[in-house]
């Protein structure tokens, strides 16, 4: 798969997240299976989660609807097709939280601060960061803040391949991209930046449900 350069980060601001499903089910359909051992579940998990994320790069599931492709709907989706394969039991119930309790929508503002918790915002964070974590970027415009995510995708062997962001820049008919996370440091626009320095950058953060 070709990286896509990191130039392309902000052709544009990202719209906002909000734009809810016509029905649960179009995100995905639950399909039985097999239990698996809690440990083995979440290692299955954050692997269907890089794999689903990563092949949106090259092309869009058709499962994944058009008025969901946003910042937000490629980690709702990417969550919920890792679940539908590896433990389809859990979509039983929502998978995220809204101001009333269960949902299954969340916009990007409400993934971060009802189904994820903040891991930090400082370099130190990042030997953490595992497949599935989120960066959160909040951005200030005359018509108020719109919320950014991009998802963490790190290999299993650090050795040989560095941890890269997918993200969708937000933006109608726009394609999921891909970059080198170490990369965003330096060669992002600085409002892009994960670092301390950057007011923009809300730091990282994990799904709850895989903080143990």
């Amino acid at each position: 798969m070709r990286v896509l350069m990191l130039t392309l980060l902000l052709h544009a601001a990202p719209l906002p997240s909000g734009t809810p499903p016509v029905s649960a089910a179009r995100e995905g359909a639950v399909i039985a299976a097999e239990p698996v051992a809690p440990e083995t579940r979440a290692r299955l998990l954050r692997r269907e989660v890089a794999q689903v994320a990563l092949a949106q790069v090259k092309a869009p599931d058709a499962a994944w609807q058009p008025a969901q492709r946003d910042c937000a709907g490629l980690i709702r989706y990417a969550y919920r097709t890792a679940y539908r394969r590896v433990a389809s039991e859990r979509l039983a119930s929502p998978l995220w939280q809204d101001a009333r309790g269960p949902s299954d929508f969340a916009d990007a503002e409400t993934l971060i601060s009802r189904s994820f918790v903040p891991l930090g915002r400082g370099a130190d964070v990042l030997e953490q960061l595992r497949t599935g974590d989120v960066l959160a970027f909040r951005q200030e415009h005359d018509a108020g803040p719109v919320f950014h995510l991009m998802l963490v995708v790190r290999p299993e062997d650090r050795a040989h391949a560095p941890a890269r962001v997918v993200y969708h820049p937000g933006e109608a008919g726009a394609r999921v991209r891909t970059g080198i996370l170490d990369s965003l440091a330096t060669e992002a626009p600085l409002e892009w930046r994960p670092v301390p320095a950057n007011a923009a950058f809300l730091g990282f953060f994990r799904f709850k449900e895989w903080m143990s």
